[in-house]
């Protein structure tokens, strides 16, 4: 680095999102929404499996995404064997790259600060206001509360969705009331993430969250109705009560929660980041606000990837 030249010293700001087979689309919307809306030098690190990594490679290279700066980075599902119960309802929340998270430090050496994006979001925001997080001494991750916004209540109430611990944890289950965490404590989302690297090697958190990975394969411990609980509620267990919080407009979620509530407008206009959690994804039909999503989506050049629509 030249000393001599202050700006050759901007912070890299190091994003992670993972290429699943099947959803490469999402993954390059995501990326095409956060370079579009910022000056950051943002490098991504794109996870894939073996056999995804070069699908998702020649999109980028074939693209008006080619001037990104990433590194693909491939993820080996191997780490997972034995840790992961087989649930029947939704298979989906089983791909081996919904944990990639657990393994943050693993997969980005160099940088202390990193932010995780699940790949079913879009950023509206400058990426750099989320890297600007503060979290507090001591706190490995930034999350999203579940209870911070009014807006989002309401459609809480419309959908019916979770948004407490009792939603996640199986509380008939000794280990789970042994933790001594209130049902009703409000859940946090991990599809938005500002992890501490330094924080999170020295707490074991992947180690800690592998281990009750490992408790519910035993124990089945997490409420089975829950959609993305085998992610999740493991993270609720090794995070509550220390971790600090995102601001609410960076983490707008449930867009994929029913095919028809809606948000308004006007809300969604000054949201930050939006986040299409819940089956009805953005790419596919039917789905809400797919016009804010479809904005920032390149066609794969392989012709591979297609979007589900009504006509199609």
């Amino acid at each position: 680095v030249d000393l001599e030249n202050p700006e050759e010293m901007e912070e890299e700001i190091p994003v992670v999102i993972c290429a699943a087979a099947g959803r490469m689309g999402a993954a390059v919307a995501a990326i095409s929404s956060i370079y579009s809306n910022t000056e950051a030098n943002v490098l991504f690190y794109i996870i894939g499996l073996k056999t995804t990594i070069p699908h998702i490679r020649k999109w980028i290279e074939n693209s008006k995404l080619k001037e990104i700066k990433f590194k693909v980075v491939e993820f080996n599902p191997m780490v997972l064997k034995g840790k992961i119960r087989q649930d029947a309802s939704r298979p989906e929340l089983l791909q081996p790259l919904n944990f990639v998270r657990f393994y943050l430090p693993l997969l980005i050496q160099k940088h202390e600060k990193v932010i995780y994006l699940d790949d079913d979001v879009i950023v509206q925001g400058d990426i750099q206001e989320l890297y600007n997080t503060k979290l507090a001494p001591g706190h490995a991750a930034a999350f999203s509360d579940d209870c911070d916004l009014p807006s989002t209540h309401e459609m809480v109430r419309s959908v019916g969705m979770q948004n407490t611990y009792m939603g996640f944890l199986d509380y008939r289950k000794q280990a789970i009331r042994d933790l001594g965490i209130s049902p009703s404590t409000c859940s946090f989302n991990p599809g938005v993430i500002v992890g501490n690297m330094t924080e999170w090697k020295h707490q074991w958190i992947t180690q800690q969250l592998e281990k009750w990975m490992q408790r519910n394969v035993e124990e089945n411990l997490y409420s089975s109705t829950l959609a993305g609980g085998v992610a999740t509620s493991p993270m609720l267990i090794v995070f509550h009560g220390k971790y600090s919080s995102i601001s609410p407009m960076w983490h707008i979620r449930h867009l994929g929660w029913s095919p028809d509530a809606r948000y308004s407008e006007q809300f969604l206009q000054e949201a930050k980041l939006l986040h299409w959690n819940g089956r009805y994804k953005p790419w596919n039909y039917p789905s809400v606000h797919t016009d804010l999503w479809e904005n920032w989506f390149i066609p794969d050049p392989s012709g591979k990837f297609k979007l589900i629509r009504p006509d199609s």
